[in-house]
């Protein structure tokens, strides 16, 4: 006779399963808070604070040939714009300074290419950028005067000394700390010269260069305007230095500070809307700086 064995019933037990906790939401910040976590709105009160207190001085002061308020500067710069005077100098000036601008960063380019791919280019950028890095564009104006005359060319010839010097610095160190991982694989694809450097070297350099080209815009107009308060006319038209100079010599305090002020004015807006949203489809898209 066979012994069957039957399995032990094991007795059930039914659970209840608990849903899982949802995570508390993040909670909601007042208006108040989220509104200063936007950058445009910090930076605006900033500058609302700044022209407070410039108001605030000038009427303690109440010696408008010294320091004009926020306000009347504020009607000379809007007057000026009416008139078509404060326009008139600022396209004169910007004309100048992006035909200088365009011509030192072709003159970097090409010397900073000669340097990346030959020798004797190397000696030529790291000899010339210790001679002429140093020296102010400024200090050249009595020698372009010289050369040039009393024009467009002294002008383009200060703008092409200052731009030229720091972007070539920038992207020539920009080129020396790419990897050599990179350049081996830019070889093995057969690329040699002018191909190599635009390929290879550039993209890898991108966020020196970027930077080269914010430092060499900020001094090519810096020592434009510094020049056109020398001199400042081109063909019988005078820039936004030149504005400012005359209305000093005028006694016409609040139109020199409207001066100032559209120079400050034109340097953010170049940095907002060119050179920001650059760095943001190139630099920062790919990783490359935060």
């Amino acid at each position: 006779m066979s012994l069957v064995l039957d399995a032990p019933i094991r007795q059930e037990y039914e659970y209840t399963v608990a849903a899982p906790s949802l995570r508390a939401a993040d909670p909601v910040l007042p208006l108040a808070r989220r509104a200063w976590q936007q950058g445009w709105l910090r930076k605006t009160f900033i500058l609302i604070l700044l022209a407070a207190l410039w108001e605030l001085l000038a009427r303690w002061q109440a010696n408008d040939l010294l320091l004009p308020s926020f306000l009347q500067t504020g009607q000379a710069f809007v007057d000026g714009i009416i008139s078509g005077e404060l326009l008139d100098r600022v396209r004169v000036s910007l004309s100048v300074l992006l035909q200088g601008y365009v011509a030192g960063i072709a003159a970097a380019f090409a010397l900073t290419a000669l340097a990346a791919t030959t020798r004797i280019g190397r000696d030529l950028l790291e000899t010339l950028t210790a001679m002429f890095n140093p020296l102010p564009a400024i200090a050249l104006l009595p020698l372009a005067l010289l050369w040039f005359g009393l024009g467009k060319g002294s002008l383009l010839f200060v703008i092409v000394h200052a731009v030229l010097w720091p972007l070539a610095l920038g992207a020539y160190a920009g080129f020396q700390s790419v990897p050599d991982t990179l350049r081996m694989a830019g070889r093995n694809y057969g690329l040699s010269g002018l191909r190599f450097v635009l390929h290879i070297l550039v993209p890898a350099a991108l966020p020196p260069i970027l930077s080269g080209l914010k430092i060499g815009w900020a001094f090519a107009w810096r020592t434009l305007i510094a020049a056109e308060l020398v001199f400042g006319t081109t063909a019988g038209q005078g820039g936004l230095g030149w504005y400012i100079f005359q209305n000093r010599n005028e006694l016409y305090t609040d139109k020199v500070f409207a001066g100032l002020a559209a120079v400050i004015l034109i340097g953010l807006l170049v940095e907002d809307v060119a050179f920001r949203p650059l760095e943001m489809l190139t630099v920062r898209r790919w990783g490359m700086q935060r």
